[in-house]
């Protein structure tokens, strides 16, 4: 199979996981019901006969922008993860490494420990938290690191970021337990959940996660040239420091907004980068889409188990995709050991 003839396969397995994402649930919305509804609410068209009100209002208010922030979440999150692992040499980078998410998470215990709210934005105050604290982690992280090494070594970066990332869950973790009413919502909060997010959601995280694909992409050549090492990049003309301070504050950013705003979903990061270098090869110029991709597709379909394998007991997105992605992280890693042994 062709390359194009995969990435149109791809965009039609996403389309699908958005139909059976706002399709499959207590109600069942058949995919003909789906698209009339669509139509109508997008351009206007007449509704097909024989659906209820009831039918558009679950579809349009409740299922299609927890579809669409899934799909954006997993889109985001995994297109950091493909340019963390290229711009740190390491196939186990992610937002955890550095420190991202658990920066993330102390945010949004801080908000739920001491009830604080931002005026006129109380309903955005934890993803606004959770944005500054994932993305004043990874800069704090990096300023160490650069103060400690002047090349800022891949592992100095990475042994930073997991200094802090331990350190921030020390002490989310002592606050959870000081905090013992307010235990079982930041629990669920750190497991990742997209339970009862609607359209303003989608609406501010959409143009952050394709403002930042758009601009890793533009990178491509740069990116290309520093998965042959820092050495060789320098070579050729690749200002490695700057490029790896913008290409590492690019992903916080992603990262820390898809966090903010669904809570810390792991994995997704690994395995999706890893899927999209398989089938369509290591240049960024077509890897960081389609991981993304894959990312999102991923996501929407873990939301859709999450929610009905125990229905009407709704599990946290993140104990899916760790169920997955902890097997899927073990055969990296000792891949990785065997490949090098070898």
């Amino acid at each position: 199979m062709t390359l194009r003839a995969k990435e149109w396969l791809a965009v039609g397995l996403s389309a699908a996981a958005l139909l059976l994402g706002v399709g499959v649930g207590s109600v069942w919305i058949p995919p003909g019901d789906v698209v009339g509804i669509l139509g109508h609410k997008l351009f206007h068209t007449a509704l097909p006969g024989g659906i209820t009100d009831i039918s558009v209002n679950i579809l349009w208010k409740l299922r299609m922008p927890r579809a669409l922030l899934a799909f954006l979440v997993g889109a985001g999150l995994s297109a950091s993860g493909a340019v963390m692992q290229s711009v740190l040499k390491n196939p186990l980078a992610s937002s955890y490494t550095l420190g991202v998410s658990s920066g993330a998470s102390l945010g949004a215990a801080l908000v739920i420990f001491l009830g604080i709210s931002l005026p006129g934005l109380s309903l955005f105050t934890l993803p606004v938290m959770g944005f500054v604290f994932g993305l004043g982690t990874i800069l704090l992280a990096m300023a160490v690191a650069s103060r400690l090494d002047g090349r800022m070594e891949n592992n100095t970066v990475i042994l930073i970021g997991i200094v802090f990332s331990l350190f921030t869950n020390a002490v989310t973790m002592l606050m959870s337990a000081l905090a013992k009413e307010q235990m079982q919502q930041l629990i669920f909060w750190q497991m990742g959940s997209f339970s009862m997010k609607d359209w303003s959601a989608v609406l501010i995280l959409a143009p952050i996660t394709m403002t930042g694909i758009v601009l890793m992409v533009r990178c491509h050549r740069e990116l290309d040239m520093m998965t042959f090492g820092e050495e060789q990049a320098q070579s050729m003309g690749v200002p490695l420091k700057r490029m790896k301070w913008f290409m590492l504050i690019l992903t916080a950013a992603l990262t820390g907004s898809a966090v903010a705003f669904a809570g810390i979903i792991g994995f997704v990061d690994l395995i999706a980068p890893h899927v999209a270098r398989k089938l369509f090869g290591s240049s960024h110029r077509r890897m960081v889409p389609m991981a993304a991709m894959i990312g999102g597709l991923f996501m929407v379909l873990c939301d859709l188990l999450a929610r009905t394998v125990l229905s009407p007991q709704e599990l946290p997105v993140g104990v899916v995709t760790a169920l997955i992605g902890g097997p899927f992280f073990a055969y990296v890693y000792f891949r990785r050991r065997t490949g090098r042994s070898a």
